[in-house]
């Protein structure tokens, strides 16, 4: 079953990228003239996505008026944060507008163009309670490690340091909204630390690996990079 609906975080101040989109928010950051989310979004639709969560905090109005301009205004839903709750908060607040069982989670700076039938296949056949997108890299230091048993139950995340190869967290979710809303997390949290790197560990989160294209433009070289590719 293809999950359709999907929560794009999009609240991030952007601090990194700054020097280079300074009046804006990350996920607005124009790659040849057009705001980076919109790619997100149109890839996402191209998979099967039919309604959105846009979990927004800075400048959240610029995000709202351009997608009111640009989408049909029906299949999306805004969860606006009033002071930062961190990646888990934000999902934790967006999950209160979902009315899906299982949903697609993933950044509005982030393009992952992960197959998501093969995710939600997965997510569904192992019956779990969140799937990762695992993307491998070769010769990276800026993110950390995830490892996978031979089932693809996630076994460890490892801290960023240099790795010659290795499986990165993409930053795709599908995630069963109903065992995550039965967690006692805290209002302000982050998702990969006190949700991925403790809950793992129950043996219900898995990984799908998926060898597609993927670029970050959280800092200016890849935002860079970005304009070149997109």
């Amino acid at each position: 079953m293809q999950i359709k609906e999907a929560i794009i975080l999009a609240g991030g101040l952007g601090t990194r990228l700054r020097s280079a989109v300074p009046e804006l928010p990350k996920c607005m950051a124009p790659i040849n003239g057009i705001p980076f989310i919109a790619y997100v979004i149109n890839y996402l639709q191209e998979q099967g996505i039919e309604k959105f969560i846009l979990s927004l905090g800075y400048k959240s109005d610029i995000i709202i008026d351009f997608i009111n301009q640009q989408y049909s205004s029906t299949n999306f839903k805004y969860s606006i944060e009033k002071e930062p709750l961190g990646t888990g908060g934000a999902i934790l607040l967006a999950c209160q507008q979902t009315t899906s069982e299982n949903i697609i989670i993933t950044n509005g700076d982030t393009l992952f163009k992960v197959k998501l039938n093969q995710l939600s296949e997965v997510h569904h056949q192992l019956n779990a309670t969140c799937t990762l997108s695992l993307k491998p890299l070769e010769n990276f230091e800026r993110y950390g490690v995830v490892e996978l048993n031979k089932n693809n139950t996630i076994i460890s995340f490892k801290e960023k340091q240099f790795y010659k190869k290795g499986l990165i967290n993409g930053g795709m979710y599908a995630l069963h909204v109903g065992s995550f809303l039965q967690k006692k997390l805290p209002e302000k949290f982050s998702f990969e630390k006190e949700y991925l790197e403790k809950d793992y560990l129950n043996g219900t989160m898995y990984g799908s690996i998926q060898d597609e294209y993927f670029i970050d433009i959280g800092i200016p070289e890849d935002y860079i990079k970005a304009q070149k590719e997109l």
